[in-house]
């Protein structure tokens, strides 16, 4: 080959490169919903460690909230659902790394979630609160001072706590809801902060504890998480979860799983 040849096509190879890096993201911005209808199944992170959104059944399957509304999405898009279990530590990274299509795992919306995630509309409603034993002195944050809170790790009640405790407040993380409860329960921490109905199933099973609602701290309804740049996705998840709030079906899995309705659910 000769010089001139030679450079001509190394300077159209490099033209191919640069051109191909400068449309790449917006060529693979909105490939999530193509792929899924493509292979007919959408993969969606799910949590099996928080009752009654999602927890393993004495079937060994999971069931509950979460994994009523992934098997209705999945159905509505006409595709089959692939259930992959997720914590609150890994699900956001789920997304980002490709390994699932949606979050449908009691995410709550929050401004640093939305720099590296995109969110649906609202599909149930939901709230993290500080709990503890009755005999247990704690009226608002400040209180916390001096006392061990058990928390899990990444979790929005982690964020909002870190926000308000005092800084003699010893918080302990753990890696998972069920962790978590393990350690409020035989006595690791004296408070725990998490989601209310996790709190509602533990004084259930352990009424023996005395566990009481101290206080909120946040009111936050649950959303599906969308990978950045996958509009077309988001937007077909959202047609899907309004037709499913206008027919009822969101206020029915409100009314199963938490026995209250699902309220005003934001868009």
């Amino acid at each position: 080959m000769t010089m001139p040849i030679r450079r001509f096509f190394l300077a159209r190879s490099f033209a191919v490169a640069l051109a191909s890096v400068a449309i790449g993201p917006q060529a693979f911005a909105q490939d999530a919903l193509d792929a899924v209808m493509a292979k007919k199944q959408i993969t969606i992170a799910i949590p099996t460690d928080f009752p009654p959104y999602g927890f393993v059944g004495v079937d060994l399957k999971p069931q509950g909230l979460d994994i009523d509304m992934a098997n209705l999405i999945a159905a509505k898009l006409g595709v089959k659902a692939e259930l992959v279990p997720v914590t609150s530590a890994n699900r956001i990274a789920y997304l980002q790394t490709r390994k699932a299509d949606l979050v449908i795992s009691t995410l709550g919306k929050n401004p640093e979630r939305e720099k590296v995630i995109d969110f649906s509309a609202a599909y149930s409603p939901f709230y993290q609160a500080v709990f503890a034993a009755k005999g247990v002195a704690v009226k608002t944050a400040a209180d916390l001072a001096g006392k061990t809170v058990g928390v899990t790790r990444g979790a929005i009640e982690d964020i909002e706590l870190g926000k308000i405790a005092p800084p003699s407040a010893d918080i302990k993380r753990f890696e998972d809801n069920n962790a978590t409860i393990s350690a409020f329960a035989s006595g690791q921490v004296q408070v725990v902060a998490t989601g209310a109905s996790v709190a509602a199933t533990l004084m259930q099973r352990q009424p023996q504890l005395g566990t009481e609602l101290k206080f909120v701290l946040k009111d936050s309804p649950n959303f599906i998480g969308v990978a950045k740049g996958q509009d077309k996705l988001r937007a077909r998840v959202n047609e899907v979860i309004a037709a499913a709030k206008a027919a009822g079906e969101l206020e029915k899995l409100s009314q199963k799983w938490l026995g209250r309705p699902s309220g005003d659910l934001p868009n």
